[in-house]
């Protein structure tokens, strides 16, 4: 079909239009090319001329400062100090390193077994790899160096900043430490930051500093310097600041945690104090402990053998790591499952003689003459253990078990510490998968009580404590913000008890404490406003035999302290309004009643006070000796940075 004339011409409109918008596109994209072709070889003529001479510019990375750490009331208690080091670059040693060893030694001190663990350095590493030969430098040291730089190639002083714990003893264990990268660290690291490559980077190696290290660590600068050809570095060309990591705000206050360090003193223990309402971690203290700051700046053989060779344990963090039988603190589990599950009520009663015969072996109740009869409240009470033996027959391992985790106990808690251990509660699947043999009887009595198979650490007992205190799913909680946003959870779900048989536990624990014939008596507070209801518990770490019984068990005092049983103590208050939740642990420490509760009686009464325990709250006969031991503290009172003062 032949087109008309009229369809001729506008079609060659339209033809033209695109030839000239093609036309233009072209033109734009050379004078492009052009102008960028003109900058290349006119304003950057000298840069690039450079690098393709002599590969004289060079990239370096700026390691990040890493983030600050705060206590809950915002003071510093892990920080940034300055660092001045010096590093060599074997590349830009000229390939005489040992020669220019010999003659910075005469700035700074370099003795020959340090000569020779330096040129084994080098010889392993990359030539490109920047080694640290000396650090925390003086001022008048890193200036010398500076100064005759350039009568040392290769060498480089360097301005950084180093890990620095403020409050070092009383928060190593929640805090842990840095070190510097090592091959191990590399190689649980699918794809390493370049940063962990830079000489003498630090990294978390234990607790928070390990657990969030992603966003503690920081995002690493870089500057652009051009070097001469003997690589000497010339001129900075351009430079980017790294970005500094997280700023971390954790639940801990500092000065309870210093408290009751102090209070615990050279005990083997361990004590938390949680939030009742939010499951926030305001104390988690383990005794010993040991100086974070060491590791940082590299510790000596001695000093770690010593921590190493230690019998209580200095770096082990007890709160969380160490795990116990809870003794008769377990008693608010059974009684809890007995109750819920129908078995007993307030008014059950069990009859004590001292003993109960199963099987042919006799288990014991502390108390060798017998408690008579007995009911859910007097058995927490006076602490009876024949009452929890009849109990546990009648309720079964796998229902107490069951409590037991509903509780918190055989759980593991999520918290950003190292070795979270999850503890033991048994049943009848464990045992068989664990020993490969049935349960028996005899499990069941020695569970009721805190003992055979059950193990807890302090958080854990902490928690169930708190879920006794609240009728809720408390969960520990220890970061509180990060970068100024907090860190709020779910709410915590109830845990669907009958509220009766929930008072009737919290009944019981009021009368340990405030009763006249109540096992912990001695430690309360007498201050109504924070009137405290607990339980006690003493473990026991070795078996006593038919003869000991029969000729007088040996008190702990007789015993070698390994040998000793552990003193436990869980309390919360006010007992009306629960606010906190305690747990002591007082490895070898013998009674819970006489060791373990008037060292958490104190720490929940410095948590309620907000600070230290007015001696009015505690009976008369205990004060003189309690001002005693406040006068003997060196406590500390931290405050809050001030508003545009570096925390670095």
């Amino acid at each position: 079909m032949r087109k008309s004339p009229r369809d001729i011409q506008e079609s060659s409109r339209r033809l033209g239009r695109r030839g000239l918008m093609l036309g233009g596109i072209q033109l734009g994209v050379a004078m492009t090319l052009g102008l960028r072709l003109r900058s290349m070889q006119l304003e950057q003529a000298d840069q690039y001329r450079m690098l393709s001479d002599g590969n004289s510019i060079k990239i370096r990375l700026l390691p990040p400062a890493r983030g600050l750490i705060h206590d809950r009331k915002g003071a510093l208690i892990a920080g940034n100090e300055q660092n001045y080091r010096v590093t060599l670059t074997r590349e830009e040693a000229g390939g005489d390193v040992e020669s220019v060893l010999r003659r910075l030694s005469r700035l700074i001190p370099i003795n020959d077994a340090r000569m020779e663990e330096l040129l084994a350095e080098f010889s392993r590493r990359s030539a490109i790899t920047p080694i640290v030969l000396a650090d925390r430098l003086s001022w008048e040291q890193f200036s010398s160096i500076a100064v005759n730089a350039p009568a040392l190639p290769g060498v480089t002083p360097e301005s950084g900043l180093s890990r620095v714990y403020p409050r070092s003893f009383d928060l190593a264990h929640v805090l842990g430490y840095v070190g510097p990268v090592s091959d191990y660290d590399l190689s649980k690291i699918e794809n390493p930051d370049p940063v962990l490559m830079l000489p003498e980077f630090q990294l978390g190696k234990v607790g928070v500093e390990a657990k969030m290290e992603a966003e503690l660590r920081g995002t690493a600068g870089q500057r652009r310097v051009e070097v001469n050809s003997a690589g000497r570095e010339m001129r900075e060309l351009s430079r980017k600041e790294g970005q500094q990591g997280a700023t971390v705000q954790l639940t801990i206050d500092a000065g309870l945690q210093n408290y009751a360090a102090q209070r615990m003193g050279v005990e083997s223990a361990a004590a938390v104090v949680l939030d009742v309402q939010t499951g926030e971690v305001l104390c988690s203290c383990s005794t010993p402990s040991f100086d974070p700051n060491k590791f940082v700046r590299g510790i000596s053989s001695t000093d770690y053998r010593s921590l190493m060779e230690h019998d209580h344990r200095p770096l082990a963090d007890k709160t969380v790591q160490g795990v116990y039988p809870p003794g008769s603190t377990f008693k608010l589990v059974t009684l809890m499952a007995g109750l819920e599950a129908g078995v007993v009520n307030g008014g059950s009663s069990f009859f004590c003689p001292g003993y109960v015969e199963v099987g042919g072996r006799r288990f014991h109740c502390w108390r060798r003459g017998g408690h008579g009869h007995m009911d859910a409240l007097h058995s927490l009470e006076q602490s009876c253990d024949v009452y929890y033996y009849e109990l546990a027959q009648r309720v079964g391992i796998d229902r107490i078990a069951e409590m037991a985790r509903k509780l918190g106990i055989g759980v593991r808690h999520e918290l950003p510490m190292s070795a979270v251990a999850q503890g033991i509660a048994p049943d009848r699947a464990w045992k068989r998968e664990r020993y490969d043999q049935p349960w028996q009887i005899g499990d069941s009595l020695n569970a009721s009580i805190g003992q055979g198979f059950v193990l807890a650490s302090p958080m854990q007992l902490a928690v169930m404590t708190a879920r006794v205190a609240s009728g809720r799913v408390i969960e520990p909680r220890l970061v509180r913000a990060i970068d100024g946003v907090p860190q709020t959870g779910a709410e915590f779900p109830d845990l669907g008890f009958n509220p009766r048989n929930l008072q009737q536990v919290r009944a019981g624990m009021d009368a340990v404490m405030n009763s006249a014939r109540g096992t912990a008596r001695g430690a309360r507070i007498i201050a109504e406003e924070w009137r405290m209801a607990g339980k006690t518990g003493t473990s026991q770490v070795r078996n006593i035999t038919a003869a000991e019984r029969a000729r007088g068990v040996v008190s702990n005092e007789q015993l070698p302290w390994e040998r000793r049983d552990h003193a436990l103590f869980v309390c919360f208050a006010p007992y009306e309004a629960p606010r906190y939740a305690v747990s002591v642990v007082v490895e070898h420490g013998g009674g819970g009643s006489k060791v373990a509760a008037p060292i958490a009686r104190d720490i929940l009464l410095y948590a309620l006070a907000g600070g230290l325990p007015p001696l009015t709250a505690v009976p008369e006969e205990q004060r003189a000796e309690m001002e005693a031991r406040h006068n003997a503290m060196q406590l500390y009172t931290p405050e809050p940075p001030k508003p545009g003062r570096s925390q670095a």
